[in-house]
């Protein structure tokens, strides 16, 4: 009888602990994990209002150096406002016929303090979402900025982020209709960068080019351009490494083959352009580096360090000939170059993955490791979300001329610039 008691106490007992352990397998927060992911959520945050503002800051003309700062700026408090409103609700609360979320989490209600998302806290997961929200707008804003009206540009970047982006991140991460389709897409090249690229293009069309389009405009500071990009180069690593989601191998991959990326990039753009010019641009590298790292983007959870490499020499080259030569040639402008440095790149790095994906690094499976079929994957999904970006771009922008009687500032206030025709305020104290 004793015999029966104890052995039932014992199977009791190891019933219990096996049970303990598999809720806290599944429910409990990581404290690791969640470390990691603050700091990446902060790495990101500081890109957009800091890196971004400052790289594109740095690039616009002397007059309008403080308005091109002071957009970027607000397209973050904008766009994180709109994520918390009901971007992270429409983008990740459940799904509608493959195309939308609810509305159920609006204003993150009914997120409680210790639900979990993976092995981090649902609210960490919503805060760091919301980091990429808010740069993909401010990524295009590099497009269209000296002729944008500043209240036109507060109510477009809303509905973007709504119309555009929301819909978009649901489809690939969110349980949309391309996430079931085997697209590979780590850290965001298609869902921010050729998203946000192809829209800055459409928006600088229908925009129209400044009046001094063809004038040589010097940028206003390249050491603002070249601080810019290092404090993007910086943030980058918790944008692609956070993507993990947690502090594992593959967010130590991300990292590294970011890193190789991000320099094969400023060297390729920095030789090619030696070459055309005959001289060495800092400014050229610094953009160099930011084409490494929008090409490395998607494929920083699914290749090695040589792959990444050769990504990271190709974005180089390709953001050289979108920022530098195509341009030129196609006539329009795309003031800071968003669509040949974001879109363009986003585009062959999302294509780059399709090839190079190893499967000895994560799941997926590329051109060169025996999956042909990968390409064609992800050739769909870009063709779907440029369809997308274009039509819904031009659908924003008649919706905010007529809220705003207007989207481009008076000729006046072009020729004067925003800085003090409109701010009332200078970026930079210089003699004219």
């Amino acid at each position: 009888m004793m015999k029966f008691i104890f052995s039932t106490v014992i199977l009791f007992l190891f019933c219990i602990d096996l049970f303990a352990q598999e809720v806290n397998k599944t429910n409990a927060i990581d404290s690791v994990d969640s470390a990691w992911m603050l700091i990446s959520s902060a790495l990101v945050i500081l890109m957009t209002p800091a890196g971004l503002a400052l790289f594109y800051g740095g690039l616009s003309s002397k007059k309008n150096s403080l308005n091109t700062i002071g957009i970027s700026y607000m397209a973050f408090c904008v766009a994180t406002l709109a994520w918390v409103i009901c971007g992270y609700s429409l983008t990740f609360s459940g799904d509608n016929l493959g195309v939308i979320g609810n509305l159920n989490l609006s204003f993150l209600n009914n997120i409680g303090i210790n639900d979990i998302s993976g092995s981090i806290p649902t609210l960490l997961f919503a805060c760091f979402q919301g980091t990429f929200a808010a740069i993909a707008v401010a990524i295009f804003s590099g497009s269209v900025i000296e002729r944008v009206k500043f209240s036109s540009w507060l109510i477009f970047s809303f509905l973007w982020l709504i119309l555009a982006y929301v819909p978009v991140a649901h489809w690939i991460w969110g349980g949309g209709f391309l996430s079931k389709g085997g697209e590979l897409d780590f850290a965001g090249g298609t869902v921010i960068h050729i998203n946000a690229g192809i829209s800055g293009l459409i928006f600088s069309l229908l925009l129209g080019k400044r009046k001094d389009h063809h004038t040589e405009s010097k940028p206003i500071s390249i050491k603002l351009s070249v601080l810019g990009s290092a404090i993007l180069w910086f943030g980058w690593f918790g944008f692609n490494g956070g993507s993990s989601l947690g502090a594992n191998a593959i967010a130590a991959n991300a990292i590294l083959v970011t890193n190789i990326a991000a320099c094969a990039g400023g060297i390729s753009w920095l030789l090619i352009e030696w070459y055309d010019d005959k001289k060495p641009g800092l400014l050229g590298m610094s953009s160099g580096v930011v084409s490494g790292l929008v090409g490395i983007t998607p494929a920083c959870g699914f290749v090695n360090s040589f792959d990444a490499l050769l990504i990271g020499i190709l974005s180089g080259l390709i953001g050289y000939f979108g920022a530098i030569k195509l341009k030129k040639y196609l006539k329009y402008d795309d003031t800071l170059d968003a669509f040949g440095i974001h879109g363009l790149v986003g585009i062959f790095g999302s294509l780059a993955v399709g090839f190079w994906a190893n499967p000895k690094i994560n799941t997926g499976v590329g051109v060169f490791y025996g999956n042909i079929g990968q390409i064609w994957i992800q050739s769909k999904v870009i063709i779907i979300v440029t369809i997308y970006s274009i039509i819904i771009t031009i659908i924003i922008y008649y919706i905010t001329s007529f809220l705003t009687g207007g989207v481009r500032i008076s000729k006046e206030e072009e020729a004067e610039g925003m800085d003090t025709s409109f701010h009332d305020e200078k970026g930079f104290n210089l003699n004219d």
